[in-house]
């Protein structure tokens, strides 16, 4: 929370009561900011959007009856590193000026909304958790999840159309390796008015749920062995610069095959450059992707995830191909279902996807 401030120190100092100074890097433009290194910002997480999901985050904890609170840091990325029971949470959530950089780059804010951010510390709380308890070295959780010491893959190739795993984060995450599988299924089982006991119901991944909730009912109220509140790779120690950070970034993820579909969806959508002046297709599909999920999941009985999943992959690369609208908006919604259904069928039938780690 902000501190208060008196009347007249606020007319005095010509501010608004509360309201945050911005840093002198805020109004620089994107080639200069991209200059600037990542000790330099003097970020903190104490005044940041997402400082009020962290304190949700500590009372969904603390409602399960878990005595375990995760220290957090800024860093470059998302992660909990082995050992540590905190996490790290990346830069750019310190500032909207910073996510605007980050969209710029990555097409999209990993993290860039209050249900995102949830999603991803419930996920994130449930690494802690596994180092901060240890529970990785047991053996019913090695036979439910595997091992943890298994080598994580640069890439991984999930099943979409596998029920043997929890669907949280997105690109079916919990397939990527065990410990990832433990902290999906842990995200979901925390997740309040959760009801995976009915979600579930018929798939293999109720076993993964209904052990995670054992062992939760056996932490209760117990206090964790692994204490230790190390931080690893804060920004504050962080010599690098923006320009370095996304030069390595945007090549380490640029294996996904998200052009897979390009040559469907410019059969519906053509270029700007053919129809200059038109609507961008990518906000006419955000518009009806409310509309075209509900058919699809009502019509097909498809899960909400794979088309949610679906339909994120065609707005992102409609944006970055910069396709249009030119046919009547009637007749291109037709074209746009048919679009989706058939990209739909492709992805559970041939297990094309692919996404680096």
């Amino acid at each position: 929370m902000s501190r208060k401030q008196s009347k007249r120190s606020a007319s005095q100092g010509g501010r608004h009561p509360g309201r945050r100074r911005e840093p002198a890097w805020a109004a620089l433009d994107d080639e200069s900011l991209l200059d600037k290194r990542f000790c330099d910002l003097r970020l903190t997480l104490r005044s940041s959007p997402i400082a009020p999901r962290i304190e949700r985050l500590y009372g969904e904890l603390a409602r399960r009856g878990l005595r375990f609170r995760p220290h957090f840091w800024l860093s470059e990325e998302w992660f909990s590193p082995d050992g540590i029971p905190g996490i790290a949470v990346p830069f750019y959530l310190a500032h909207p000026r910073l996510m605007r950089l980050e969209r710029r780059f990555m097409q999209e804010v990993e993290g860039g909304n209050a249900n995102w951010q949830m999603r991803i510390l419930r996920h994130e709380a449930g690494h802690a958790l596994d180092t901060a308890f240890r529970l990785r070295r047991r053996k019913r959780w090695r036979e439910i999840f595997g091992k943890a010491g298994r080598p994580y893959p640069q890439v991984y190739r999930p099943r979409p159309a596998s029920r043997d795993f929890v669907l949280h984060l997105g690109h079916w995450y919990a397939q990527s390796h065990p410990t990832e599988d433990f902290a999906e299924t842990f995200a979901v089982w925390l997740q309040p008015r959760a009801r995976w006991w009915r979600d579930y119901d018929g798939w293999p991944a109720l076993e993964k749920l209904e052990y995670v909730d054992e062992l939760m009912v056996s932490l209760e109220g117990r206090i964790p062995p692994v204490r230790n509140r190390l931080l690893v790779e804060p920004l504050t120690d962080n010599r690098r610069t923006l320009r370095e950070h996304y030069k390595r970034k945007v090549a380490r993820y640029d294996v996904a095959e998200t052009d897979l579909y390009d040559r469907r969806l410019k059969r519906v959508f053509p270029r700007r450059e053919t129809h200059p002046g038109r609507p961008a297709a990518s906000a006419f599909l955000r518009q009806v992707r409310p509309q075209i999920t509900r058919l699809l999941i009502r019509r097909a009985r498809l899960h909400p995830y794979l088309v949610h999943h679906v339909s994120r992959t065609l707005v992102q690369r409609a944006r970055e191909l910069d396709l249009v609208v030119a046919r009547p908006q009637r007749e291109t919604k037709r074209r746009a279902i048919r679009l989706h259904e058939r990209i739909l069928l492709d992805v559970l039938q041939r297990d094309r996807e692919k996404y680096a780690l």
